[in-house]
């Protein structure tokens, strides 16, 4: 069987460090299919959830639903998980099913700075918590002075960096046969 792989991207730039960190995260991973979920949401709004749940943010919870495994890359903004994500989050809260419970979730990031993301992981994860995913706990991928980080070819410079995300992601791929 042929996993399915959800990819959420915190940043929607295209040509996000975040965004070549999750499709090195999918090489990584291995033979999937590999799905990236839209995060161009509404913001949040109990008035607008009144008037019906958002086709958009239905079409995520569905994704992350079926998925077998998620990964997140998460740029770090003002010490924080981007407010895009955390958008996202609170929509999907907000359907039925608890998409999230059981979940197995990897966390990746990419960050301009020397600390390559770390708190916006720490935040990712404190909000993810209430939704029950199985967050690994590591190898932790923290990618610093991200700008540099990659060759042409979307590829990690830094033999450690791509030995860490390999490991992260296979320990992922085990957990979607369990």
């Amino acid at each position: 069987m042929t996993p399915t792989l959800l990819g959420l991207c915190g940043s929607l730039r295209a040509a996000s460090t975040n965004r070549l960190l999750m499709q090195a995260a999918v090489r990584a991973f291995g033979p999937c299919h590999f799905v990236e979920g839209n995060l161009r949401l509404p913001l949040y709004d109990g008035d607008l959830e009144a008037e019906g749940m958002p086709e958009t943010v239905q079409t995520l919870a569905d994704q992350i639903a079926a998925a077998d495994a998620v990964v997140i890359a998460t740029p770090e903004y003002n010490k924080n998980l981007s407010g895009v994500l955390k958008n996202a989050l609170d929509w999907v809260s907000r359907t039925k099913g608890g998409p999230w419970r059981d979940k197995p979730v990897a966390i990746l990031s990419a960050a301009a700075g020397r600390a390559g993301g770390e708190r916006s992981q720490f935040s990712l994860r404190h909000c993810l918590t209430p939704f029950r995913p199985r967050l690994l706990p590591g190898p932790e991928v923290f990618i610093a002075n991200s700008g540099e980080a990659f060759d042409e070819e979307g590829q990690l410079k830094d033999a450690r960096s791509e030995k860490g995300l390999t490991e992260l992601m296979q320990l992922l791929r085990s957990e979607t046969t369990r």
